[in-house]
C-alpha cells in the first residue's frame, strides 16, 4: 500500500492532536480511533472515516496490515508516518501503527423504536468524561437501548470518553437534548417510566418494578439530578448507603440500578 508520507506539520496531524487535547472546534462527532481494537469497531459499525494514518513500521500483526488496508479503501484521506510521528500523535502505547479520524453516529431521536421492555438510561450534567465511559461500556454490557444525555458537560468524543467504553461510545446508541423538558417529553411520548436515582424519600432498588420500557436517570458528580427532573414529579429510586458515606460514584450506582434493572427484565 503506497501512501503518501506526512509529519507532525500536517493539517491531519494538527487535528489528531487538537481531539486528543479536547479542543475546541474540532468537526462534530469527530473522533481518534487508535490501535486494532478501537479500529475493528470503526471497521464492525460502519462508521464514516474521514481520514487513516498508518506506520507500517510500528505494526505489530498482519491483522494490522490488513485492517489498514480495509480502513483506506473506506478513508477519505490516507497517509503513511513514521514512528516518531506515531509516538507524538498517540495516546496509548503501542498503537499498532494504526490511527484514524472518524466520526460518531448521528441518532435521530424520532426514528428510535423501542421494545415493550427498553432500558434507557439518563445522565443529567454529568462531568468526568472516565464516568461517562464506564456507563457506556455498562449499557453495552448489559444490553440498554440508549444513552439519553441533558445539560452536556463532556463530549460524546472526547478521548477518555472513547478510552474507559472500550470503543462503546460508538456503538451504544447516544441522544443529546438541549433542554430537559424535550428529553422528559421525548421520553414521555415513548412511554417510559422515568426513576431519579436518589437516596433521599426513594424506593429501595432491590423492590422496584422495573417492568415495561423504563428509563435511569443519574446526575452530576458534584450536584446530582437538576430541578427540571423532579419537578416532573417521577418517583426516586435509592441504593441503601450502610457506612458514612453520603453516595456512591454516578458509575459506580447506575451499573448498579441498570443490571438491577436487566435482571427483572430477563427474570435472572
Amino acid at each position: 500500500m503506497e501512501l503518501q508520507q506526512i509529519g507532525l506539520q500536517h493539517p491531519a496531524a494538527n487535528l489528531v492532536r487538537d481531539i486528543q487535547n479536547n479542543r475546541a472546534g474540532i468537526p462534530r462527532r469527530t473522533f481518534v480511533a487508535e490501535g486494532l481494537f478501537e479500529n475493528n469497531i470503526v471497521l464492525e459499525t460502519g462508521v464514516s472515516v474521514e481520514t487513516l494514518l498508518w506506520c507500517p513500521d510500528a505494526a505489530y500483526s498482519d491483522e494490522a496490515k490488513t485492517r489498514a488496508g480495509q480502513l483506506a479503501e473506506r478513508a477519505r484521506r490516507a497517509y503513511q508516518i513514521s514512528e516518531k510521528t506515531l509516538a507524538r500523535l498517540a495516546e496509548r502505547p503501542n498503537p499498532d501503527g494504526l490511527l484514524s479520524i472518524a466520526r460518531l453516529p448521528d441518532w435521530d431521536q424520532e426514528k428510535f423504536g423501542f421494545g415493550a421492555d427498553a432500558l434507557v438510561l439518563v445522565t443529567d450534567a454529568l462531568e468526568i468524561p472516565g464516568n461517562l465511559g464506564t456507563l457506556l461500556r455498562t449499557m453495552d454490557a448489559c444490553n440498554a437501548d440508549c444513552l439519553v444525555m441533558t445539560n452536556r458537560r463532556t463530549r460524546m468524543t472526547h478521548p477518555k470518553v472513547l478510552r474507559s467504553s472500550q470503543g462503546m461510545s460508538i456503538k451504544v446508541p447516544s441522544l443529546d437534548f438541549d433542554e430537559v423538558g424535550d428529553a422528559i417529553t421525548w421520553l414521555k411520548r415513548n412511554q417510559f417510566r422515568v426513576f431519579i436515582a436518589d437516596t433521599d424519600d426513594s424506593v429501595n432498588y432491590r423492590k422496584l418494578d422495573y417492568q415495561g420500557r423504563t428509563a435511569l436517570v443519574v446526575g452530576s458528580e458534584r450536584f446530582g439530578v437538576s430541578r427540571p427532573w423532579y419537578d416532573a414529579g417521577f418517583q426516586r429510586v435509592g441504593i441503601p448507603m450502610l457506612g458514612s458515606a453520603d453516595s456512591l460514584n454516578v458509575s459506580v450506582s447506575a451499573s448498579v440500578l441498570l443490571y438491577e434493572a436487566r435482571a427483572h427484565k430477563n427474570g435472572w
